[in-house]
């Protein structure tokens, strides 16, 4: 990294998590996706409006805001057991974010879907991140942004092979 905080050239850096020994480029372009993303992640997660919450809460929340979600499906997309999830859905629940209800279709079943106050708070979240990393974004030169936009569809490809991996 340079003084401002900017990856420099990582030729020859040892990365933390990569496969030792290993030459294959792939290995190293794997781990280092996979450290950036997640340094990346950890520090957009924090923000003022959202600091009541936990990183998961955060993702429940967000999940929930796209209208009625089943609990087993949304367990499994956001790669969570159901116990665990239906204590974060309780606490949701609790702080007025989030409503549960029966499936209508399968009485059995329980629908989660963000209240009108949940999903206020997901869109200033939301926010907050997005003038995070505009302000980021601002500092980089014409290049660099080029560069970025070009590999978006990408990294979006990733994510979603990721998230059909699961299911």
């Amino acid at each position: 990294m340079d003084e401002v905080g900017r990856p420099g050239d990582m030729r020859g850096s040892s990365v933390a998590g990569a496969p030792a020994g290993r030459g294959d480029g792939d290995a190293d372009l794997a781990a280092r996706l996979r450290a950036v993303s997640a340094r990346l992640s950890r520090r957009l997660a924090r923000t003022r409006s959202g600091a009541a919450l936990t990183t998961t809460e955060t993702a429940v929340l967000a999940a929930a805001r796209c209208g009625p979600v089943g609990l087993s499906r949304l367990a499994a997309d956001e790669g969570m057991n159901p116990t665990m999830l239906s204590r974060v859905v309780g606490k949701l629940e609790t702080a007025g974010l989030v409503e549960r209800r029966s499936d209508p279709d399968d009485g059995r079943a329980m629908l989660v879907q963000a209240t009108v106050a949940g999903s206020d708070l997901h869109e200033r979240i939301r926010s907050e991140r997005t003038d995070a990393l505009s302000v980021l974004l601002d500092r980089l030169d014409a290049g660099e942004r080029e560069a970025l936009r070009a590999c978006l569809p990408v990294l979006e490809r990733l994510v979603a092979d990721l998230q059909a991996a699961r299911r």
